[in-house]
């Protein structure tokens, strides 16, 4: 189950006839997965192969029952499959234990309350959600991927080969239905979509097929049938001109080609639909030929310019992708103005820029646990990380034991004090010590304290008590057991450097930092603080640390 941590949803209204739920079952990375997405934009962030690009695909699949522009029946393949699912049939066949052979299921559930009739016609309660007992009358389709009955003869005699964990999907059916029961053939007119996947992006011939549907996109029944026409016409055009010129010489020498006469023409059949002749140009580059980066911002404006009829769900995956920082900040301000009321958005990134341009409430964070909505932080958090949207907020996302310092020189001084402490590095130990550069550790613990993340956080006492600084109500309220902050005494200085000198005085700190005799470190360590942190991170002498930072790495070490 997804855990939505609060309901408040900001910057966007709602889309009037949304997607509601998702359920993945059975599909690549996903025994099951299921989400309850927002109604306007979605951000999915997670770790290299936690299933990003799957949830995207999974969608696609259930809106338009089709993969790379196929019938998803007619591409289905073994690997499609949860592969521990296969595994566990395989290992359990034949035993008192047996399982049923593994079945895809990919449903979405949309808005119930509608008087679209479009949408009307997917209503029903042929669901997973009715059959387990939870009865759910609303819109919605189902792919399904599953054994045949056709085929339950061929299944059983598979088996009795004892075959090596590779599931026959020759024996398996696709049926894509809505929620009534009734198939589907074609991707109904509420549905409309618009897949961009820029990492697949053709570069140098043609365009690849979801360009191509978001362009087609555009045209009605009667433009078509025009453009058919008139493609047609040039096509017989060149064959009554040009080419029949090089048809007669060709028949003046002939009779030495073949005994009946040879020449040119345009071909006419199907394979030359004016589809494969037309391509779009930008500032009058054919498209194929264009940037990739380029090629990826007009398929988004393309595809979200659409009416909402044409792409009322919108699949971007990792629009960072052939970016620059510029081209990157162009796309996402282009993508934020054109995310209405009339679509709801889907987007994977990788990147803390996309993540905090569109909007920290819009996360959708996947993980093994399944998936975690970021809905309830505060609106001025969520626009303080807009606004500093360099910061590399993913680190606090991702990350499951962290420790917030202040700058890089706290950060290496952290890290050999956690060494010398307890023998072994902080990557070793699975810590990420993140420097704040500049963002408040308020908004850093609210952040983390909605993901439920260890952390702790480091602090310069800037010449106040501890007690007023932990004590402030507006930071105090994200501190708990697993959420600390640390600050030294101000009797032993005011910032870091101080600090160092108090605890192992000025004679051993320049001893420490390899200083000449005529050098001090207390006016030396504030003037050179990444130098000093560096001699200290490098220095083999041993180093009394201040005591708040030996809380913090005990405290860790616990």
């Amino acid at each position: 189950m997804p855990r939505n941590l609060g309901c408040q949803h900001l910057g966007r209204e709602g889309v009037d006839i949304m997607i509601e739920r998702i359920i993945i079952e059975n599909y690549r990375k996903f025994r099951r997965l299921e989400i309850e997405p927002n109604s306007g934009m979605n951000i999915l962030v997670g770790d290299n192969e936690t299933g990003k690009s799957t949830v995207l695909e999974a969608i696609n699949l259930a809106l338009t029952g089709r993969i790379n522009g196929r019938w998803a029946g007619d591409e289905k393949n073994p690997f499609w499959f949860h592969q521990p699912a296969v595994a566990e049939f395989f290992e359990k066949f034949g035993t008192k234990h047996q399982v049923g052979p593994p079945a895809i299921q990919i449903e979405l559930y949309f808005t119930a309350d509608t008087d679209d009739p479009d949408m009307h016609r997917l209503r029903g309660v042929i669901n997973s959600r009715s059959e387990a007992g939870t009865k759910t009358d609303c819109p919605g389709v189902r792919l399904r991927i599953q054994p045949s009955d056709d085929f339950k003869s061929e299944f059983a005699e598979y088996m009795k080969d004892g075959p090596a964990g590779i599931l026959p999907t020759e024996y398996y059916e696709c049926l894509w239905t809505n929620f009534d029961g009734h198939s589907l053939s074609r991707r109904p007119k509420a549905l409309g979509s618009a897949f961009i996947d820029s990492k697949t992006l053709r570069s140098s011939t043609g365009i690849d097929y979801h360009t191509r549907q978001i362009l087609d996109a555009f045209l009605d029944d009667k433009e078509r049938v025009k453009v058919a026409i008139e493609h047609r016409k040039s096509r017989h055009s060149l064959t009554l001109g040009v080419l029949a010129d090089v048809s007669k010489k060709m028949g003046d020498d002939g009779v030495d080609l073949h005994d009946d006469a040879l020449s040119l023409a345009m071909d006419q059949s199907s394979r030359a639909a004016w589809e494969s002749d037309v391509v779009p140009q930008v500032s009058d580059i054919p498209f194929g030929m264009s940037g990739q980066g380029q090629q990826a911002a007009v398929k988004v404006a393309l595809a979200m310019h659409r009416s909402s009829e044409r792409a009322r769900y919108v699949l971007i995956e990792e629009p960072e992708t052939h970016q620059s920082h510029t081209s990157l900040k162009r796309l996402l301000v282009r993508i934020d103005a054109l995310a209405g009321s009339e679509q709801q958005v889907f987007v994977s990134t990788h990147s803390s820029y996309v993540l905090n341009r569109l909007g920290l409430d819009s996360l959708l964070l996947l993980g093994s646990s399944g998936a975690v909505q970021l809905t309830d932080l505060t609106p001025d958090t969520v626009k303080y990380f807009q606004h500093l949207s360099g910061y590399d907020t993913l680190r606090l996302v991702l990350g499951r034991r962290l420790v917030l310092v202040e700058g890089p020189s706290d950060e290496m001084v952290f890290k050999r004090c956690f060494k010398d402490e307890t023998g072994a590095d902080t990557d070793d130990a699975g810590i990420d010590v993140v420097s704040m550069s500049g963002i408040t550790f308020k908004r850093a613990l609210e952040l983390c304290a909605l993901l439920d993340r260890e952390v702790v956080a480091l602090q310069d006492n800037d010449g106040s008590d501890v007690a007023d600084i932990v004590g402030d109500p507006e930071l105090a309220k994200h501190l708990s057991e697993t959420r600390h902050m640390y600050v030294g005494d101000k009797s032993h200085g005011h910032t870091l450097e101080p600090q160092l000198i108090d605890a192992n005085g000025v004679d051993r700190m320049r001893e420490v930092l390899k200083l000449r005799t005529q050098d001090d470190p207390t006016t030396w360590m504030p003037n050179h603080k990444t130098e000093a942190a560096l001699r200290i991170l490098a220095s083999d002498e041993t180093i009394h640390f201040p005591d708040y930072i030996v809380q913090a790495v005990h405290i860790l070490n616990e």
